[in-house]
């Protein structure tokens, strides 16, 4: 598999949820990247040749992750590691807190000589909340409060694309471009969410990584097992879940605002001894048609 890296420069603030509206994640999910592509996909006629190519394993999505000028940051591996300046307190509790780390800074992270004293997202961005408003009758006005992240210049979120063909790519592309106009994330309709499209060279390290045949792997987008795939991929596993759910995006799924079913994947940074294929599963709940949320992995060897 070929991988590429792509820069998502935003130009505006970001509503990524976390259940609550006045709130804001600076990060999101590959599920969530998927059904944004899926529906432009839907626009251009092109989800049937998306939904396959994706399906099959032959177009792989990230998680959109942190980018500091040219530094690439991913999630801290969810594994025990003790740090070599052992009895220092501080030490300890800044790996615990740490939840990304540089790439160049990996392989020092599992033998415990990572520096951690310096925050490297502290000077990331800013969250905010705005307070918009919501018109019922002209008698009739709704205040209420959306948290938005902002990126400071040259920060932003990064997403690594894994293709077997160069089609894959470029179809990942179009719709990649096409979503930078609409916006991606909550509360698009006020202008958030908007960002430039940048390719930009795969680091070596990265690039390494992605391709090294190791004993423990990491993954870096959400993920979740077929049936037949769970019970070896949990062997030696040491993994976090998280639930899935949301509201589906849909003017022809049902007369109503419906809700997907929840479903619970492995997040990012959750470590294993065995790949897996993982799946996009069907979340639909007596609906018009299918609603997909996207379980496959990306794994990056340490």
């Amino acid at each position: 598999m070929e991988y590429s890296i792509y820069k998502l420069d935003f130009q505006t603030g970001v509503h990524f949820g976390t259940g609550m509206l006045n709130e804001s994640a600076y990060t999101f999910q590959a599920d969530q990247l998927f059904s944004a592509m899926f529906i432009e996909a839907l626009k251009m006629q092109k989800e049937k040749e998306f939904l396959d190519m994706t399906q099959r394993g032959n177009l792989l999505f990230s998680d959109a992750f942190p980018y500091i000028g040219q530094q690439y940051m991913v999630p801290k591996p969810m594994i025990y590691i003790e740090p070599q300046k052992k009895g220092q307190s501080e030490q300890k509790k800044a790996y615990k807190k740490l939840k990304f780390l540089p790439i160049e800074q990996l392989e020092n992270f599992m033998n415990g000589t990572m520096d951690v004293s310096v925050d490297l997202l502290k000077e990331y961005g800013s969250f905010q909340q705005q307070t918009m408003a919501r018109v019922r009758t002209e008698e009739d006005t709704l205040p209420f409060r959306v948290g938005t992240y902002f990126y400071y210049p040259d920060c932003g979120l990064y997403i690594i694309l894994g293709y077997t063909k160069k089609e894959e790519k470029y179809l990942a592309e179009e719709l990649l471009e096409s979503l930078a106009y609409t916006g991606i994330g909550g509360k698009k309709s006020t202008g958030l969410g908007k960002y430039i499209l940048r390719p930009v060279k795969l680091p070596e390290v990265f690039e390494r990584h992605l391709k090294k045949d190791a004993d423990r792997i990491i993954l870096l987008s959400v993920g979740l097992p077929r049936d037949g795939e769970l019970e070896n991929a949990l062997e030696g596993a040491s993994y976090q879940l998280i639930r899935r759910s949301g509201f589906i995006s849909s003017d022809t799924y049902a007369e109503e605002l419906r809700k997907k079913k929840d479903l619970y994947v492995f997040a990012a940074g959750s470590c294993f001894e065995h790949r897996f294929e993982g799946d996009i599963y069907d979340v639909s709940d007596n609906g018009s048609h299918p609603v997909y949320r996207y379980a496959k992995p990306l794994f990056m060897g340490v």
